[in-house]
C-alpha cells in the first residue's frame, strides 16, 4: 500500500509532524553548531565555505558562491577574510592560468574536522539512550530521505 492510499487515515498530519520535526531538528543542530563555533575564530558562513572546500575540493569563487547561495562579491569578501586567517589560499588552475581556485589549507581543515567531531559527539550523546537497532533504522531512513531529496 502506498502512502497516498492512506490519506484518509491522518497521513497528512503525520507528514506535517515529520516536516515540523525536521525543521526543529535542523534549527537545533544549527544552534548547537554555532555554540561550538563560538570557541573558534571563524564565522558560520566561513564554516560552511570551509566545509564545501573540504568535501568538494578546490573551487572557484563563482562555484563557491553558487553552492552557498551568496553573491559573488560577498563570497569574495568571505574568501579574503579566510585567506588573511590562513585558512585558505588562492591558487592558479594548472590547466588554465586565468582561473583562480580556492584551496583549503591545513589550519582550515583542522578547524572543520575538530568542529565536526564535536558536533558528532553531541549527537552521539543524544543517541546513547537509543538501541543500536533504533540508531541503524534512523540512519537508514534519513539516508534514504536524503537520497530521494537529492534526486529532485
Amino acid at each position: 500500500m502506498e502512502l497516498e492510499d492512506l490519506k484518509g487515515n491522518g497521513v497528512n498530519d503525520v507528514v506535517a509532524n515529520i516536516e515540523k520535526d525536521l525543521r526543529y531538528i535542523a534549527g537545533i543542530v544549527k544552534q548547537k553548531g554555532r555554540e561550538i563555533l563560538s570557541n573558534y575564530t571563524i564565522t558560520p558562513p566561513q564554516f560552511i565555505a570551509l566545509q564545501w572546500l573540504l568535501e568538494d575540493g578546490d573551487m572557484t569563487i563563482g562555484e563557491l558562491s553558487n553552492k552557498m547561495f551568496l553573491a559573488f562579491s560577498t563570497t569574495t569578501d568571505l574568501v579574503d577574510r579566510m585567506e588573511k586567517s590562513e585558512l585558505v589560499k588562492r591558487v592558479k588552475d594548472p590547466n588554465d592560468r586565468r582561473v583562480v581556485r580556492i584551496h583549503l589549507l591545513e589550519e582550515g581543515e583542522r578547524i572543520i574536522e575538530e568542529v565536526i567531531r564535536k558536533r558528532q559527539a553531541y549527537l552521539l550523546d543524544l543517541l546513547n539512550h537509543y538501541s543500536e537497532e533504533e540508531v541503524m533504522q534512523l540512519s537508514k531512513n534519513l539516508n534514504r530521505l536524503h537520497q530521494d531529496m537529492a534526486k529532485e
